[in-house]
């Protein structure tokens, strides 16, 4: 679409200035005078557009500021933490970008037993039907923070559109799921808590990706992923309406380990990247370090005849430890047994076969002549094995030590000071881990039952999170515009808050549960360049180098919502439009008796010496020429002592036109 007008129209059409400004000489019909835009304003069809750069915003539209009604509101990134503002359980982060809502993460508190387990949904419930209120959701990886919500969500509360993961997070999630669902219910007795029917109904709606695969949710939405290491089918994902996009993370990690590769992100530039910081103020030592002193506490405790418990979940720092433990065991012939919970190995084992594209390069290598997750001294746990003499080393789930077979453990060995838990990950607040970790060592249990713990606390640090140089270097690597943290503690949240925004020149944000963050986007639209017009600028040496934007000139064509530059031939060739050209003139009065070649033979020493950068010409008609500026000498009509400059330019010298202007009217120098 092109539209058309009278050159008053425009209002950077000089022939609508008063008589005293810049007059249009030969106001002849310009075909396609202005291109309108919806929602970015008045474009000159013989425009130029910056390379790097989104076009410039609509401008006020009459009325004034007050009014609203008039002016189109600005495009904007609204983001609400209904999970992990400010805290590390139940990942929930609602999205609105460009009219289009989407749910990052529906995942569970671990440290809470009621209500508050779940994310607050009232806050989007009140706005109607669920499914009519959101696009889509999103589930980053398996983690029951980041999905174990997710049945409770669809089927109680009542969603019932799409939901996206990964093929590896399809597989794995419903049987994390499940599992919490038998403690939770069957051993714990808990009402109100969604059924297995339930997790495989809501696992019906979900929606597989591969990675790198852009997916189109609908006409104007689409995702892709990208690989974020952590655990297996862990992915960070980018949502996109247009040109304005949002980043969000998940649980990432930024250095490779024993199983699983690092995050890796392209240079996408999003209007915003949510990331998580669990770390936010952690560097980690080097990972030999850690890894030797782990293998010593657990050697030294086997030896002396103790036992170790290592809580882990079920895959990820799972099989990072067990082929640490499983290479050193070989390597240093020993006897004592290690034991992983029953029918996890099995379980992990599969899946890491299933989706072996997924670990690193050097376990993809040797998987054919030696499976890395086939162990020889780990064997399958039985409960009744707990009771038994002698040292051993139990890896049991979950984690946190928060409910199931971990917790069962813990309570039978704690009482004895030869023996050692090791927590090799994070803990969220409430749960027994974090409290023996913050050094409690009396512990309130179930039915007021005190629980004195004696055994050996130790913490060493093998989670797969990034820490706060991973972090840095993922903003680095994406390039946003802005960046919001969640998944992370307050205080340390406001310390990489300070970090980002001073080292990296970033606006940065870390709003609460409940809290809107509110982020207004440039306007901008993608156009397409013609072959011609690039091949001629390349030509001309014009093409800007990086992140040094230069114009390109062209005439802006929309067809089919499209936009694309191309050269004003190809435009007037293409629309069947004879070419004119609009010039601007100003008049210039110098009291002057000479004859007008006198005068423009002046006027052309003067620009000659002046403008020695520019090609400054004096044609045999009498007039001068300064790159396409036309410059004439006339006697003036009412006064004989005076002549009249007329100074005329194209729209493109319009900067160097007002200056030869300018500088003429202070006139010209004396000469004897």
């Amino acid at each position: 679409m092109i539209g058309h007008g009278s050159p008053n129209q425009d209002p950077t059409n000089r022939s609508a200035f008063p008589a005293s400004g810049p007059e249009a000489v030969a106001p002849a019909t310009v075909p396609a005078e202005c291109t309108y835009l919806a929602g970015f304003g008045v474009v000159s069809s013989v425009g130029a557009v910056a390379v790097g750069r989104p076009p410039p915003s609509l401008p006020e539209e009459r009325g004034g500021p007050g009014n609203t009604q008039c002016r189109p509101a600005m495009p904007e990134i609204r983001v609400t933490p209904l999970g992990a503002g400010q805290d590390v359980g139940r990942s929930c982060i609602l999205v609105s970008i460009a009219g289009k809502n989407v749910m990052l993460d529906c995942g569970m508190h671990m440290g809470f037993n009621d209500d508050r387990r779940f994310p607050d949904f009232s806050y989007i419930t009140q706005n109607g039907r669920l499914t009519d209120f959101l696009d889509c959701v999103i589930i980053s990886h398996f983690h029951l923070d980041h999905c174990g919500a997710l049945p409770y969500f669809s089927e109680m509360v009542g969603y019932d559109g799409p939901i996206y993961m990964t093929h590896p997070t399809q597989a794995i999630c419903p049987i994390l799921l499940e599992d919490y669902r038998k403690i939770a219910v069957d051993k714990k007795g808990e009402a109100n808590f969604f059924t297995s029917q339930m997790i495989k109904d809501c696992m019906k709606k979900v929606v597989a990706v591969h990675l790198h695969q852009t997916v189109q949710v609908d006409d104007e939405l689409e995702i892709k992923a990208y690989y974020a290491g952590h655990v297996l089918g862990a992915a960070m994902f980018q949502i996109k309406v247009g040109s304005e996009s949002v980043v969000y993370t998940g649980d990432y990690n930024m250095t490779p380990d024993r199983h699983l590769g690092a995050a890796w992100i392209d240079k996408c530039r999003p209007n915003l990247l949510i990331t998580e910081s669990t770390y936010a103020t952690t560097i980690r030592d080097s990972k030999r370090c850690r890894e030797r002193d782990f293998l010593k506490k657990v050697h030294e405790t086997v030896e002396r005849g103790g036992k170790v418990l290592i809580p882990v979940f079920a895959l990820g720092r799972a099989q990072e430890l067990c082929i640490l433990l499983e290479t050193f065991w070989e390597r240093m012939n020993l006897k004592v047994p290690i034991y992983f919970s029953t029918g996890l190995t099995e379980k992990a084992n599969h899946y890491y076969k299933l989706f072996i594209t997924w670990t690193n390069q050097k376990i993809r290598k040797t998987f054919v002549q030696r499976n890395m997750f086939e162990f020889k001294h780990i064997k399958a746990f039985d409960r009744a094995f707990a009771d038994n003499p002698g040292p051993m080393v139990v890896f049991a789930t979950p984690g946190m030590l928060h409910a199931g077979q971990s917790l069962q453990i813990f309570r039978k060995w704690a009482g004895n000071e030869k023996n050692m838990v090791i927590m090799p990950g994070y803990c969220v607040q409430g749960t027994v881990g974090h409290k023996i970790l913050s050094g409690q060592r009396k512990l309130e249990m179930e039915g007021r039952q005190v629980l004195e713990v004696k055994m050996q606390v130790e913490y060493m640090s093998f989670s797969a999170h990034a820490d706060a140089k991973g972090i840095m270097q993922l903003v680095g690597q994406a390039e946003p515009e802005s960046v919001l943290l969640v998944h992370g503690e307050a205080k340390k949240m406001g310390f990489l808050r300070q970090k980002i925004e001073q080292e990296l020149r970033v606006s940065c944000y870390m709003p609460a549960n409940g809290e809107t963050v509110t982020l207004p986007t440039s306007p901008s639209i993608p156009v397409g360049i013609s072959l011609g017009l690039l091949k001629r600028e390349m030509a001309q040496g014009l093409l800007p180098e990086a992140k040094k934007p230069r114009l390109l000139h062209g005439t802006l064509i929309m067809k089919d919502s499209n936009f694309r530059l191309v050269s004003s031939e190809q435009a007037l060739k293409e629309l069947g439009l004879a070419e004119h050209q609009l010039r601007f003139t100003c008049r210039v009065h110098l009291q002057d008796t000479r004859k007008e070649q006198e005068m423009a033979l002046r006027v052309y020493s003067h620009l000659k010496s002046t403008l020695k950068d520019h090609c400054v010409q004096h044609l045999p008609d009498g007039s001068v020429t300064v790159e396409s500026i036309l410059i004439q000498a006339a006697a003036h009509s009412e006064d004989p002592g005076a002549k009249v400059l007329l100074v005329s330019w194209t729209y493109q010298d319009e900067e160097l036109g007002s200056f030869l202007t300018a500088l003429l009217k202070k006139g010209l120098p004396q000469t004897p």
